[in-house]
């Protein structure tokens, strides 16, 4: 990919690029809508990424081309403030807003892009492009940040331009990942760990074929979310987020919240105590106990968060039978995308196949499935 973008680089603007940046996308393995309620998440960065080959030039007016379907857009630095609606644009242009925001001065630039990450589809492309930006811009403006501030640059890209109320989940994935390793993040204290996965294992991922726009619904689910804490806080006063509500306490109050935002705690707070259940089944090499930690996490997308669908579920459903199996979890945000399953190693190919074909046959959609590998977080391939 970056011998391509160069080469479609100084096809379209005759000139070489001065630098080239990757970042990956990402898995969410255990802890689905933690992140922006402080809790805990273990997510992966896998082999699919986004690439950015820029070059800074005279004047304040920037031109980007995707080399995926040739779309070009060009922009000026003096006239970020209108976001067109649903534009792939708005990801470039959010960030560089953010990076002004803190007193780095942008250059014009000409860029392009390609992925390899699956779009829509709950791998994070939008991070994954997000960050290979903000890296690029980072080294043309010669900009030093902590590496949670760059992820704090994407997200703000998300938050504010685009307007989607996510978390910082796949940033933090895709600039900490480590080959081999899955990712442990706590989203009150920003800190991360490696943790491994173990030998003989695989994660396939399987393409619902239905596409999902997040930002309603996850407004939606976030809102109920602060609305739980709000509705708590009369009774439990030094709570801030639900990382600070355990399962007994929600039961404890459960008439204190509305139906709907009570489910969305029970979803939130429980996927909080799977993750950390999960880290000690690993540690343990307790592999069927992890797997069964991905399945409840399922069911609890699918009964109280209500961010699953039938047809992530049938893919779930159709994997438990598989030989190989070991769990099977909706990935992301949810309402359509992917199903993340972690199977043994050696049954991975077979595995795919079967999961593909018996889900065509039972829907009518022609999933993609394939194999991913845990990949390292982003980085500058290249700066002249």
């Amino acid at each position: 990919m970056k011998e391509q973008l160069v080469s479609a680089f100084v096809e379209r603007f005759d000139a070489r690029p001065t630098v080239v940046t990757r970042a990956p996308g990402r898995l969410e393995i255990l802890g689905n809508h933690t992140d922006y309620n402080e809790g805990v998440v273990l997510s992966v960065a896998v082999d699919r990424a986004a690439f950015v080959a820029a070059g800074a030039v005279p004047g304040g007016t920037c031109c980007i081309r995707d080399i995926m379907d040739g779309s070009e857009r060009t922009f000026s630095l003096d006239s970020l403030d209108s976001p067109t609606s649903g534009d792939w644009a708005n990801y470039v242009k959010g960030v560089v807003v953010e990076l002004q925001k803190r007193g780095i001065e942008i250059p014009a630039f000409e860029a392009v892009f390609g992925s390899t990450v699956p779009m829509s589809a709950g791998m994070s492309s939008s991070a994954a492009l997000e960050i290979s930006v903000a890296y690029a811009l980072g080294e043309l403006a010669g900009a030093d940040l902590p590496w949670q501030e760059w992820a704090k640059v994407g997200q703000g890209a998300e938050n504010n331009y685009v307007g989607a109320k996510t978390g910082l989940l796949d940033q933090f994935s895709s600039i900490k990942g480590k080959a081999g390793q899955l990712v442990f993040s706590d989203f009150r204290t920003l800190e991360v760990e490696n943790v491994p996965i173990p030998e003989g294992t695989a994660l396939v991922v399987a393409n619902s074929m239905v596409k999902h726009t997040l930002t309603n619904e996850y407004n939606d689910r976030r809102e109920s979310c602060e609305d739980a804490v709000a509705s708590l806080k009369p009774r439990m006063p030094d709570i801030t987020a639900l990382r600070d509500v355990s399962r007994a306490d929600l039961e404890r109050h459960r008439e204190a919240l509305d139906p709907v935002s009570y489910q969305r705690a029970l979803h939130v707070v429980g996927e909080n105590e799977r993750v950390m259940a999960g880290i000690s089944a690993l540690e343990d090499n307790k592999l069927a106990a992890f797997g069964d930690l991905m399945f409840d996490s399922q069911n609890s997308s699918t009964q109280h968060f209500e961010n699953s669908c039938d047809e992530l579920d049938t893919l779930v459903a159709i994997g438990k039978t598989l030989p190989g199996a070991i769990g099977a979890r909706l990935s992301g945000g949810g309402f359509g995308g992917i199903t993340v399953h972690l199977v043994e190693a050696d049954k991975a190919e077979p595995y795919s196949e079967a999961l593909a074909d018996v889900y065509s046959k039972q829907t009518g959609l022609e999933s993609e499935a394939m194999i991913c590998q845990p990949a390292d977080g982003a980085n500058t391939l290249f700066k002249a």
